[in-house]
């Protein structure tokens, strides 16, 4: 190949590589006609299924930004394709693109942004203990000699494992593959506590068979936020997320649906978690931000 042949090839392939990052999310989107939401299946009350519809704040968050995208792009036609995640293949499914957007339960911190971009928070939690009220835990420390199970491929999971050996308590921790899974695991006996974030423990423990049988213990080993999960280098999709976040909260109508799904009561079962807006939510809404978590 000649010098004029070569750099007409280098030329090209620059041009298709530019052209490739320009091509963001709302391109594709509005290519296809359809809108890939990726969601959870037992995070409730952010994003799990009632039947085998998903529902949840998060998925109420996720429709203002759907509806934003068929207005952006003029098609009210917009098709809506679900797409159920794991903690293990949420990451993943959104940088290949099976996902556009992911609405559950996912912390924003500083590692995942390494692979993947976040919206503006919307939640603030601690990771705590489920327990049954009988087994006499009311910490972490009390776990001396008996089995702890968390979900695979949280931040619970890591912050636990790194406590119990920095702390030296001899406990064993076992991973689940999701988090109604990990409920089984104390609901069978197979594990004396559920470490995960608390708000999503108060949601497993209100739809539990007796959920007066179990209590949310300990102190929040760690305060992290909750973020709508999209892809890394795409600025004109985050810039309608992140726009779309704000007008709900400063509408008022975040507030509304906080109230929907933490102070009212929720399907499937009409139960009200009663949990009232954390000191830590209530700051953020003054002043929004995507801030990770370290």
């Amino acid at each position: 190949m000649g010098l004029r042949s070569t750099f007409i090839a280098v030329a090209a392939a620059l041009a298709c590589s530019v052209a490739g990052a320009q091509s963001g999310t709302l391109e594709r989107i509005a290519q296809t006609g359809a809108i890939k939401v990726g969601h959870r299946e037992s995070s409730v009350p952010f994003s799990y299924l009632d039947g085998s519809k998903p529902i949840g704040f998060a998925m109420d968050l996720c429709a203002r930004i759907v509806e934003a995208a068929k207005t952006q792009l003029k098609r009210p036609d917009l098709k809506v394709e679900y797409q159920p995640v794991t903690s293990q293949n949420r990451i993943p499914l959104i940088q290949n693109g099976t996902v556009d957007i992911e609405c559950g339960s996912t912390t924003n911190n500083t590692n995942r942004r390494e692979q993947v971009e976040f919206g503006i928070n919307h939640f603030y939690t601690g990771t705590r203990l489920l327990t049954r009220k009988s087994s006499g835990i009311q910490s972490i420390d009390d776990l001396k000699g008996k089995t702890l199970v968390s979900t695979t491929g949280t931040t619970n999971i890591a912050l636990l494992r790194k406590h119990l050996f920095e702390q030296k308590i001899d406990a064993q921790l076992v991973p689940a593959k999701d988090h109604a899974d990990s409920m089984l695991y104390v609901e069978s006996g197979r594990a004396a506590a559920f470490g995960m974030d608390d708000i999503l423990l108060y949601g497993l423990m209100a739809n539990a068979r007796n959920p007066q049988d179990w209590a949310v213990v300990g102190e929040a080993l760690q305060v992290e936020p909750y973020a709508i999960m999209l892809r890394r280098d795409d600025p004109g999709f985050k810039k309608l997320v992140d726009d779309t976040l704000r007008s709900v909260i400063k509408s008022g109508e975040f507030e509304a649906l906080y109230k929907k799904w933490f102070q009212s009561p929720i399907p499937p079962r009409g139960t009200n978690l009663n949990v009232p807006m954390s000191a830590e939510l209530r700051k953020h809404l003054g002043a929004p931000t995507d801030r990770p978590a370290l």
